[in-house]
């Protein structure tokens, strides 16, 4: 550690927040108020040697896998569920219920896709330091698989191993998909068992029935006003198409006459998928439950229904109502909430657990097996609920492998399919999450530890051709806090790359005539490629930019180099005075040492107070700065742990967990 003293110092956060005094007009620069930091409690945390206040980890992923044309998603992966708020819905047993929503947050951290290239897909990605696995999901025309990896050494090393397999028929392959009323859908695997997370729903259902001609699934959600959802099986998206203002547990799809059959209780409607109209209604008779339960179409048009007290047969009479048969001998130990006909005609089936059990039943006995689950004890279980679940078939024979560009990825799994250029994507932090680099700008005396000087929020995009290989960066950023009256800048350096692998840069803000750009966007004077994406943190506030940057030869990631890179800010103007995160490197045109009038707190240009403090952090995370001249210790009340177990405890400490913030104390 520094030798402490008791001074000043200047926190630059990486979130890009620049802050100093509180003033967003330009046209006088008021000097900031240099703080005696040894007044602030922050200043006498006792900071291990060696602790660089990162919040992030760089993980290299390594896939291999010999079959052309598969897919891979992968994904930060944490088991936690977050709060969405309370919901008022009609239980599977007709029961109005009120209750609290937890949701999966693991499919909105997308951080790279891919097709493995001669065999191998690696990318060197970044994720917070808290998270310890990573979610992989293999698409092989549409059939999907799926793995829970553990990081280990900052790797992880996955093979995929193709699993022998019987088939329900020569020509096809079955996929159960499933979904249940925590808005999940996912499909299992009916030869091994084995489930893979597909996709958030708009709302929870009990319902879901598959139109195998369209590749689309319909599913009605479980509260009013009960909208009846589309899905894309292909393009892995959602519509509503309607409000059919009713809800219940059974659902099927009939391909005979292209509507959907929905019951609820002791009726039957007919639904136009097309948009959610009601063409027919009927009673059933003879059922000794209404509740749970689904429906579902055998192969000879033949119409079954479960409840919860079995299996029942369908057919309509002279009066134009069903009468119901009862195939089940005894009630069922089990509550049945799904059912379905796979290619070779068994009927699979659901229980209502918190767990399901994934079960087969006989149609003319009503005799049944667990297959999956619980139950079954075949070290199988699902540790969620099966509300629902349709037949998916892939025919082999019917593939189109279409690849309208030409770069040997075929268009469903190629992100740009009308460029050959590009292909794919990583992301940092993730595809729908934003990290924030947040700046102190005294440096190298010190501030107020408000972190708001200059905040930025960044989502950086790599876009990858087929031999995954990047071919450009996509810097989306938004200016959130621009505390300090000084007129400050923000601009990367690419360590691994120098000027003239850059082809073109755009998207660059310049106003105030300091930076001096090459005819590709680049700095001049640089040893490595630096691009200065604007000079006046003023005029950013609130608006959201993208920089682009375009290489003239594809570059491996692992040259490149992982997002942000190394990110600074530069102070009120003077080009050579840089702040850059903890033993950041400055760029050719940046000076190490300053003289100031006062004492300065980083003699030895590491970007470190003597008692080790930062002017900047890089957070993987959407970070909501401190207000004005509040202390960042006194807005998240676990930094100092953080900080001082140097990074051990509380890694999460910026998080809106229960206990983990002053809300009062903070801007945005």
């Amino acid at each position: 550690m520094k030798n402490i003293k008791t001074s000043l110092l200047v926190v630059s956060i990486f979130f890009i927040a620049f802050t100093s005094c509180t003033k967003d007009t330009i046209s006088e620069v008021t000097e900031p108020e240099v703080v005696d930091v040894s007044e602030l409690e922050i200043d006498k945390l006792n900071i291990p040697d060696g602790f660089d206040f990162s919040t992030t980890q760089t993980v290299t992923v390594t896939i291999n896998d010999n079959k052309s044309n598969v897919k891979y998603d992968v994904y930060a992966y944490s088991d936690e569920k977050y709060f969405e708020g309370m919901q008022t819905y009609e239980s599977e047993s007709g029961e109005t219920v009120t209750d609290s929503i937890f949701k999966s947050d693991v499919l909105n951290k997308l951080i790279f896709t891919g097709v493995p290239y001669n065999g191998k897909l690696s990318q060197t990605v970044t994720l917070p330091n808290y998270y310890n696995q990573i979610y992989i999901r293999r698409n092989d025309n549409l059939k999907y698989s799926s793995a829970i990896e553990t990081i280990s050494n900052k790797k992880v090393e996955y093979t995929h191993n193709e699993v022998a397999s019987k088939s329900y028929g020569t020509k096809v392959d079955d996929l159960l998909y499933c979904v249940n009323g925590s808005a999940e859908l996912f499909q299992v695997d009916p030869i091994t068992g084995a489930y893979t997370y597909l996709s958030d729903m708009p709302m929870g259902s009990y319902t879901c029935a598959i139109d195998q001609a369209n590749k689309t699934m319909y599913s009605i959600g479980r509260s009013s006003p009960y909208p009846l959802m589309k899905y894309s099986i292909e393009d892995n998206s959602w519509e509503t198409v309607a409000n059919v203002q009713k809800g219940g547990p059974r659902l099927d799809y009939n391909y005979r006459d292209g509507l959907l059959y929905f019951s609820s209780g002791a009726t039957l409607y007919t639904y136009d998928p097309t948009n959610g109209n009601t063409l027919n209604t009927w009673s059933i008779n003879g059922l000794d439950n209404t509740g749970g339960g689904d429906l579902a179409f055998a192969e000879d048009g033949t119409l079954f229904m479960c409840t919860f007290s079995g299996l029942y047969k369908l057919e309509l009479d002279e009066n134009n109502e069903y009468e119901s048969t009862r195939i089940s001998a005894d009630n069922l130990p089990f509550k049945p909430t799904s059912m379905t006909f796979d290619s070779n005609q068994e009927l699979w089936l659901a229980s209502n657990d918190s767990s399901s059990d994934l079960i087969i039943m006989d149609t003319e006995t009503g005799g049944w097996q667990y297959n999956y689950g619980p139950n079954a004890n075949n070290n199988v279980e699902y540790g969620r609920t099966i509300n629902d679940l349709t037949t998916f078939r892939i025919y082999s024979e019917t593939t189109e492998d279409t690849d309208s560009d030409g770069d040997g990825i075929i268009d469903r799994d190629d992100e740009y399919p009308d460029d050959a250029e590009k292909a794919f994507e990583v992301f940092t932090p993730s595809k729908y999450g934003w990290g924030t680099i947040a700046f102190e700008d005294l440096w190298p005396a010190t501030g107020d530890y408000d972190f708001n000087d200059v905040a930025l929020n960044y989502k950086v995009i790599a876009v990858l051709n087929s031999q995954n290989l990047a071919v450009q960066i996509d810097f989306i950023y938004n200016v959130k806090a621009n505390g300090g009256s000084y007129i400050n800048g923000f601009g990367l350096e690419m360590e691994g790359l120098s000027p003239s692998e850059i082809e073109s840069v755009t998207g660059t803000v310049l106003t105030q005539g300091y930076i001096n750009e090459d005819a590709n966007g680049t700095e001049v004077g640089q040893e490595n490629a630096v691009v200065i994406l604007f000079d006046n943190a003023h005029t950013m506030k609130g608006n959201e930019t993208t920089l682009s940057i375009k290489f003239k030869s594809p570059i491996t990631t692992e040259k490149l180099g992982t997002a942000p890179f190394n990110p600074f800010m530069i102070i009120n103007k003077i080009r050579e005075k840089e702040v850059h995160l903890p033993n950041g490197h400055t760029t050719s045109l940046g000076l190490k040492s300053f003289e100031i009038d006062g004492i300065n707190r980083d003699e030895d240009g590491d970007y470190l107070t003597d008692n080790g403090l930062p002017w900047a952090i890089n957070i993987v995370h959407d970070f909501k700065v401190p207000k004005e001249k509040i202390t960042i210790t006194d807005a998240y009340n676990y930094f100092s742990q953080w900080a001082t177990s140097g990074g051990y405890e509380y890694a999460d400490w910026y998080k809106d967990s229960a206990g983990y913030r002053n809300e009062q104390n903070i801007d945005n």
